[in-house]
């Protein structure tokens, strides 16, 4: 079902399988829809798979802890695969196992603890999501109010969109030399009603704008304390 890239990578318009229909994987199956990828969502609860059918490509009702029940479903055709299952961590782990037995390439699986995780990577899920910790994480980076939005990655190394603090605002970025003061990046900036524009040294930035800035951590977070 799924094509093949010659690197081996899912193809980015390739069918993706979805197991779990809790908010974690409707919100997923959903968005892949939205995206314009065929979603087979598999899920026990009768009543969330009538939910959810008018909305995804395939939603079924089954059992995947049964290696057999995904077998005739044909999860063995996928080459990704999400397991939005948490509240049974046992039910979770088999999921993940029968799709690794399958031979499906790519699994993304929902984990709720450290050690839960831990399992899930050892039997072979090669991507792990802590949805409630990394949502955690975010809003307490969010909460100091300058930031609007934060991504981060594995090696402390962030994005984030901000409002600019007041010692940037009326002058160029060669001007205010954010970089030299406080070791991060100004990737680019979005005033009201213009389209992003890439930052350059002579972009200067007013206090309606936006900012995006790239950096550690915790010299984002020390930027972003600026009054």
């Amino acid at each position: 079902m799924a094509d093949k890239t010659p690197s081996g990578r899912p193809s980015p318009n390739a069918p993706v399988l979805v197991i779990g229909l809790g908010r974690f994987g409707s919100a997923t199956a959903q968005q892949l829809v939205k995206q314009g990828r065929e979603v087979l969502a598999i899920e026990r609860d009768q009543e969330l798979v009538e939910t959810w059918a008018p909305v995804l490509t395939h939603a079924v009702q089954a059992d995947a802890t049964n290696i057999e029940v995904l077998r005739q479903l044909g999860a063995q055709e996928f080459q990704s695969a999400v397991v939005g299952v948490g509240t049974s961590i046992e039910s979770s782990v088999l999921i993940t196992a029968n799709l690794v037995d399958l031979g499906i390439e790519h699994v993304w699986a929902k984990a709720i603890t450290p050690s839960h995780g831990k399992i899930l990577a050892r039997i072979g899920a090669n991507h792990v999501i802590y949805p409630e910790a990394d949502a955690g994480v975010r809003t307490a980076h969010l909460v100091s109010g300058r930031m609007l939005d934060f991504i981060e990655f594995d090696d402390d190394f962030a994005i984030v969109k901000m409002y600019p603090p007041k010692e940037t605002q009326g002058f160029t970025l060669a001007e205010s030399q954010v970089r030299a003061k406080y070791g991060v990046t100004i990737v680019g900036v979005k005033s009201p009603g213009e389209d992003f524009t890439y930052a350059q040294p002579h972009t200067k930035v007013s206090g309606r704008d936006m900012l995006i800035v790239s950096g550690h951590v915790d010299l984002l977070e020390r930027f972003a304390a600026r009054p």
